[in-house]
């Protein structure tokens, strides 16, 4: 069974020019253990997909269900049951806290006991290779470090779906290389369902599945080189 799944999502925003619709019409459903990767080029609506899926922007029509909760169907009160979490391209970190303390902090939200909060986070900085850099803060990292803290911290609280806008748009090749190839696996190990929205042929190539957004609309991916960018913002 589809651990997200999203039915006719359709978002339109009203604009000086008349209204502009970002997503037309989207069915989709990732499944537990599966890596989906979205590619298209700037303004296709990728991250307007992902804001929807995460329950951070309500779809003008259509349906969003993580583990069988409707998102919007209820109200905000529908949010504080489901088990998502993000991965963002600029890291996200709080500078004044440690890899640790950034890796506590859903935890903290969700009122986990302490004892069980201090293996968790271990566990989670264990897995990205980052044991040893627990006690550092953001800026003694480097950019590769900081996006394994936001890695670890996504997935400290096993959530049932990860989603990652550009998660290696501010790393260098070889780096996102690695980045790309520590998601892959460890959203294999934990079961988790993933959705990536990347113009980075390495994830690309680790992905299950590949499609493509083109104007507001998903299809699957067609073989060969993504289509050049437009000059138009995400």
């Amino acid at each position: 069974m589809s651990v997200l799944q999203a039915t006719g999502l359709v978002r339109t925003y009203r604009a000086a020019g008349g209204d502009v619709t970002a997503v037309r019409g989207i069915d989709l459903a990732v499944s537990a253990g599966e890596l989906v990767a979205i590619r298209g080029r700037s303004g296709a609506g990728k991250t307007t997909l992902l804001t929807m899926l995460g329950g951070l922007d309500a779809p003008t029509a259509g349906t969003v269900r993580i583990d069988g909760i409707d998102l919007y169907g209820r109200g905000g009160d529908a949010l504080l049951g489901v088990r998502v979490a993000s991965v963002f391209q600029g890291f996200g970190l709080v500078p004044i806290l440690s890899a640790a303390e950034n890796v506590e902090v859903p935890l903290r939200i969700r009122r986990t006991p302490a004892a069980e909060r201090t293996r968790r986070v271990a566990a989670a900085l264990d897995a990205v290779g980052l044991a040893e850099h627990a006690a550092q803060r953001p800026a003694e990292l480097s950019g590769g470090q900081q996006q394994r803290v936001g890695l670890a911290r996504a997935l400290v609280a096993g959530p049932a779906v990860l989603l990652a806008d550009e998660p290696t748009g501010q790393l260098d090749s070889e780096t996102g290389a690695q980045i790309m190839a520590l998601i892959a696996r460890l959203v294999h190990e934990q079961g988790t369902a993933a959705l990536v929205a990347t113009h980075d042929a390495t994830l690309l190539a680790r992905a299950d599945r590949v499609l493509e957004l083109h104007d507001g609309r998903l299809r699957p991916a067609a073989t060969g080189p993504e289509p050049a960018p437009a000059s138009a913002a995400t």
